[in-house]
């Protein structure tokens, strides 16, 4: 697997926005079969910033109802990953 399938996309929400400004932990969506250390390889290649420290959830997909039908969202994995002090990722550069 490279590094391009085990990054998927940047989670950015309120949540991972206050820990990456105040912690330095940024939050992805990562290919659900990639393990800890290609998660932490892709995102030092990629981003060109050391990184301390990698953790991982599997989220269940939510049961979703489509008018009479139901059904169900994929399964996905996030990761939360600590740069090291003085680092940082910046999705909107401008």
């Amino acid at each position: 697997m490279n590094i391009y399938d085990v990054i998927q996309k940047p989670l950015i929400t309120e949540k991972s926005t206050v820990e990456k400004d105040s912690r330095g932990i940024v939050a992805f969506q990562v290919h659900r079969d990639a393990n800890k250390l290609e998660i932490k390889e892709a995102v030092e290649k990629l981003f060109k910033v050391k990184v301390v420290d990698v953790n991982t959830i599997n989220v269940a997909g939510k049961a979703k109802r489509f008018g009479k039908h139901f059904g169900k969202r994929s399964n996905w994995k996030k990761a939360y990953v600590t740069l090291k002090q003085g680092s940082s990722v910046d999705f909107f550069e401008v």
